[in-house]
């Protein structure tokens, strides 16, 4: 059998598995048959390192997700990153992977899982607390997103953590300014930005309106308005304790102050 039959014929044993549930064992059993029929074929065994990657298994993952970007690194580099970023939380390999893959297509943007590597590079470097590189690869996905689509097409989260960036160098004046943005591009309803922004109200000394943030924060919460991931723990992602945790400080402090009034 020639090297396009083989080829033919592995992508027809893979497709016909596409209904399978992925990582299942008939699912894995069919994939595997794809890679024995054709060994380079390398979209039949990225797709088994991602049985592996949502299990846990590291190195079983790793082993199908290097021979995957070896065969084909212009589409696997970049999802490789994302990853490292997401599922092992190493931001550094993250970084280079995607450094790398954006190199490999000089002629776009590689965008690995829907979104620009900028917007990936800005949320490792927010995960190394390097805020300066994270700043600059945000404002880079937000400049190429506007002269390409406009600003709706900009992903909200980039203002939630540009927000927090902003919040950890102290600069809450730009943090407010971004998850305000974030506000305004989620019809009002985002229980992170929320949450931030009645931080800084406390911090303002606005109890009021800090505790009425904080209030409409957990709603939003409640109410699935939050930044969450499948599989793995978001970014800076908070949690019930959180809100009711900021609510009751704001509450306790509020009490304390009509005493000492």
């Amino acid at each position: 059998m020639g090297k396009t039959e083989q080829r033919v014929l592995a992508e027809k044993v893979f497709k016909e598995g596409a209904h399978l549930y992925q990582g299942s064992p008939k699912s894995m059993t069919r994939i595997q048959k794809a890679i024995e029929i054709d060994p380079t074929y390398a979209e039949a065994v990225r797709e088994m390192s991602v049985a592996y990657l949502k299990r846990g298994i590291p190195h079983l993952w790793k082993k199908h997700m290097d021979k995957a970007v070896a065969l084909n690194p212009e589409v696997w580099q970049g999802y490789r990153g994302y990853c490292y970023l997401w599922f092992y939380r190493d931001y550094k390999k993250a970084i280079a992977d995607f450094n790398a893959s954006n190199a490999l297509n000089p002629s776009f943007t590689d965008a690995p899982q829907g979104h620009s590597v900028h917007y990936w590079r800005g949320i490792a470097y927010l995960g190394l607390e390097d805020y300066k590189n994270s700043l600059k690869y945000f404002d880079k996905y937000i400049k190429e997103e506007i002269e390409k689509f406009g600003t709706s097409s900009i992903e909200v989260t980039t203002y939630l953590y540009k927000g927090i960036v902003y919040y950890e160098m102290n600069d809450f004046e730009k943090a407010k300014e971004n998850f305000e943005l974030l506000l305004k591009n989620s019809y009002g309803v985002y229980a992170d930005g929320k949450y931030y922004l009645a931080l800084i109200l406390k911090k303002e000394g606005k109890i009021e309106e800090a505790k009425k943030m904080a209030i409409s924060g957990l709603k939003d919460f409640n109410d699935g308005y939050v930044n969450q991931r499948p599989y793995v723990e978001s970014m800076k992602e908070l949690y019930l304790e959180d809100y009711q945790q900021l609510i009751n400080e704001i509450q306790l402090y509020e009490k304390n102050t009509i005493h000492t009034n």
